[in-house]
């Protein structure tokens, strides 16, 4: 499938848009940022929370800089050959990494159906 960055910025959007309030309520100090692909060139990674999930903060303050979830266009795009299931596996990459910043590890996600 090909769509380029904008387009696919678009739709990331869209899809976090529709995810249930007390999904996203909770996310403080989170950025939610598109790239190409991971720093290793794989198409294998479909996302990345980059941070210090709320189970494991001690204190969390001013100055802090902010969480990081990254959605990777080009693995998307390689495993999706349609629009709807690109919007499908955007939706579960944003739901596997949100429950990463919970605190909800891949074991969990994998019993949940997430993973």
């Amino acid at each position: 499938m090909d769509m380029d960055a904008a387009a696919f910025e678009a739709l990331v959007i869209d899809e976090l848009d529709q995810l249930p309030d007390d999904m996203v309520e909770g996310l403080e100090n989170v950025v939610f940022v598109v790239e190409a692909r991971p720093e290793d060139g794989s198409l294998d990674l479909l996302g990345l929370y980059d941070g210090l999930a709320l189970t494991d903060r001690t204190q969390y303050g001013m100055g802090e800089l902010p969480d990081r979830i990254v959605v990777y266009r080009e693995p998307h795009l390689a495993q999706c050959e349609t629009e709807e299931d690109l919007r499908d596996e955007i939706h579960t990459t944003l739901v596997h990494e949100i429950a990463h910043f919970y605190g909800i590890d891949d074991a969990q996600l994998h019993e949940m159906g997430w993973a």
